[in-house]
């Protein structure tokens, strides 16, 4: 009988060899800023489609693919490394929404001290196997349920998602979570290529507390795909 391993307990080069095994995987150069980033991810998204998960609560494996908002933001992040006083790890962040790891492993790049989080574990894996393979070592992980935000994850300096405002639910849900997660002092920059739910995101943030100290757009522009992604920064009034 075969033995399947548990993915939760692989580090390193075990994981990543686990993974390949396991998965019908591709290596791709993803562009981030100015240099590639070497992703590995499953090959087809729509062949990880479980109808238990859909029936369950309506999730689908998003987390696959690469998605634009995704490179824009870790591209963000890879600035700040370049810049002369970096963070060294002492600063706490979380990524929402890993997916396979791009943004994760860029702010670890940047110098903050990563939680990367899904609603797959399999996303989870993949996000520790790439970063291990960019960077030499792996975030935390933690499996998040956003409508049943854990207590004991708080005092964060940083907080990041791309892409997550496509449910109006969603939308409403995310900012109480950065609001009762944040630090003094500290920032969420959320990713998006104007998506249905960015209006009430933007009222939600308001009725929170919550103020958006900028918003730029960088335009993003591979093959037949053209977005303008909108990167929001956003802190507590009180800070």
């Amino acid at each position: 009988m075969t033995v399947v391993a548990d993915l939760t307990t692989l580090e390193g080069y075990d994981l990543v060899s686990a993974l390949e095994r396991r998965f019908d995987t591709v290596t791709d150069d993803i562009g981030v800023g100015d240099r590639d980033f070497s992703i590995l991810r499953p090959r087809n998204s729509d062949a990880l489609i479980r109808e238990e998960d859909f029936v369950l609560d309506e999730r689908l494996p998003y987390w696959a693919d690469v998605w634009p908002s995704s490179t824009i933001l870790a591209a963000h992040f890879l600035q700040l490394a370049a810049r002369p006083g970096r963070g060294n790890g002492s600063k706490r962040g979380l990524e929402l929404g890993c997916g396979v790891g791009v943004v994760t492993t860029a702010a670890m790049i940047a110098g903050y001290d990563m939680i990367a989080s899904d609603y797959y574990t399999d996303a989870l894996a993949f996000t520790r196997a790439n970063a291990f393979r960019i960077t030499g070592r792996s975030p935390a992980a933690r499996m998040i349920d956003w409508r049943r935000f854990p207590r004991d994850i708080e005092s964060l300096d940083l907080i990041i998602a791309s892409d997550v405002l496509y449910e109006k639910e969603y939308a409403r849900i995310l900012p109480g979570i950065f609001k009762r997660a944040l630090a003094p002092g500290g920032m969420v920059i959320v990713a998006d290529p104007g998506r249905i739910g960015v209006p009430d995101f933007v009222e939600a943030c308001n009725e929170s507390g919550l103020v958006i100290r900028s918003k730029y757009t960088h335009p993003f522009s591979v093959g037949e795909i053209n977005q303008s992604i909108d990167l929001y920064e956003i802190a507590d009034v009180a800070s």
